[in-house]
């Protein structure tokens, strides 16, 4: 929520490239952690495994849709998720 307006605003970046950067950036610390959870015993095999289809398909379709979609309608949703977001943490 952070990476990406802060490489579209701070460091000028395309939104396409800053989505991108902004996935590899979470890579290592995705992998990093996951082993200490691994270690702690702190992981639902169960829901892991099934986020984890969901997040392959949804990132293969959001790379594709991001080829071919306006980069105007990946704004708009990128804001009704903030706003969305926002408003769960405050209530």
């Amino acid at each position: 929520m952070i990476l990406v307006p802060a490489f579209i605003h701070l460091l000028k970046m395309e939104d396409k490239k800053a989505r991108a950067t902004s996935a590899v950036c979470i890579l290592p610390m995705v992998l990093v952690s996951g082993i200490f959870y691994y270690k702690n015993k702190y992981i639902d095999w169960k829901i892991g495994i099934l986020c984890a289809i969901g997040g392959i398909l949804g990132g293969y379709i959001g790379a594709r849709l991001l080829k071919k979609l306006d980069e105007k309608y990946f704004k708009i949703a990128f804001i009704c998720f903030l706003i969305y977001t926002s408003i769960k943490f405050i209530f």
